[in-house]
């Protein structure tokens, strides 16, 4: 019964001491002293460590990590072009495997006990869908230990690059679940065109969006009107997401109190890294106002960033730094966005610690929550479906 497990004595999310059966892949029962499994079960004793539920990366970019190569310095200019153009270039000169990289990535990200990846993936004329084929095939060899949902990622544009709009709607085709995009008008220069373009693909393929928008300023806030009048006419609420958003970051109390009530009412989550290099969107008013907010690791150790272990904890406790959440309820609100936010925003809806959700879940030290954004400790067991996935924070597949 490789998809049933029987944890005894452990902590939910630090409450009292309880124990949890996992059948058929799913939390069967959860309580104190639960009558002892079938003996074909698989039976392990938490010794009253801290069980929460799998961590959620929302946002990753597998498809260009440089993990477990010799150092490569990082080259990349501070604009966003730049940083585009370095890394299609240097990833020209690597030739690597994409899919041996991407497997590496993943590992590890099992092994600091994520249960689920959303990855963009850049397509574009160049390199057409192959990198899209090499994450879908790293996904399907990892069935079963992770769940990962794929973005069409226009990373170059999609009005500057002739031919993108056509190979985005390919790709879902081909294996991805979700349309990507970037920067409508910083990098398309076209913000209703780029917009109307993403949207009309989401709407006749009946999938969501993830827009990364790192336009500073009123330009930003703009696209943001543009993104939730868009969201409101497809019917797409609860299905669009903004990556970065750096412009809330850098609004007036007035401004991001128009703008987080613009984002609730058209259910539109935002993702943040909580970044020390750039304005960030302000989680605490956001999540107040009723806006999901979310994280992920962005790159890790690429061309865009020499940064990055694919830790969701670590994340939280970044996020924790950069709004000085330092109360066991900002810690708390730090959990959520690397935990709750993120599968809310990836529509997870079998997620958590209830009876009847998906038997994915982390067992480790510390008494709290809190306690675990502060000391990120070693994941002592990780459980995905009711599979054992990584023991002692190593990957078993």
């Amino acid at each position: 019964m490789q998809n049933d497990l029987f944890l005894k004595n452990v902590r939910p999310m630090g409450g009292p001491t309880a124990d949890v059966f996992i059948r058929d892949g799913r939390i069967d029962r959860i309580g104190p002293d639960l009558a002892p499994a079938p003996s074909e079960v698989e039976t392990i004793d938490g010794q009253n460590q801290l069980l929460i539920p799998g961590l959620v990366d929302g946002h990753m970019h597998l498809d260009k990590t440089f993990l477990g190569l010799p150092w490569v310095p990082h080259e990349a200019g501070p604009a966003i072009l730049e940083k585009i153009e370095t890394d299609k270039r240097v990833q020209r000169t690597m030739n690597l495997s994409v899919e041996d990289q991407v497997g590496k990535l993943i590992r590890l990200a099992i092994s600091k006990g994520s249960t689920h990846i959303r990855s963009h993936v850049d397509i574009d004329p160049e390199i057409g869908l192959s990198r899209l084929e090499a994450v879908a095939a790293a996904r399907e060899t990892f069935t079963g230990a992770i769940s990962i949902q794929l973005v069409a990622f226009p990373q170059s544009g999609v009005m500057r690059c002739p031919g993108t709009a056509a190979l985005l709607e390919e790709a879902l085709r081909a294996g991805a679940d979700v349309i990507g995009g970037i920067d409508p008008a910083g990098i398309d220069q076209d913000a209703v065109g780029q917009l109307e373009a993403i949207f009309g693909i989401a709407e006749r393929h009946g999938v969501g969006l993830d827009i990364h928008l790192h336009d500073p300023g009123e330009l930003g806030a703009h696209q943001i009107g543009l993104i939730a009048e868009r969201t409101r006419r497809h019917g797409l609420a609860g299905k669009v997401a903004i990556s970065h958003a750096y412009c809330l970051g850098t609004m007036d109390d007035v401004q991001i109190g128009r703008a987080a009530n613009l984002l609730a009412e058209n259910g539109i989550s935002i993702m943040t890294t909580g970044a020390a290099h750039s304005p960030v969107p302000p989680v605490q008013r956001l999540h107040d106002a009723g806006v999901q907010v979310f994280s992920g690791s962005d790159g890790v150790r690429d061309a865009w960033t020499p940064f990055g272990n694919a830790d969701q904890l670590e994340r939280a406790m970044l996020v924790a730094q950069r709004f000085n959440f330092r109360t066991d309820e900002g810690l708390r609100l730090a959990f959520h966005v690397a935990t709750h936010g993120c599968a809310q925003a990836l529509g997870l809806s079998d997620y958590g610690l209830d009876v009847g959700c998906a038997g994915d879940m982390v067992l480790l030290d510390g008494e709290n929550v809190a306690e675990a954004v502060v000391t990120r400790p070693p994941r002592r067991l990780v459980v995905k479906g009711g599979r054992v996935v990584a023991r002692d924070g190593t990957a078993l597949v």
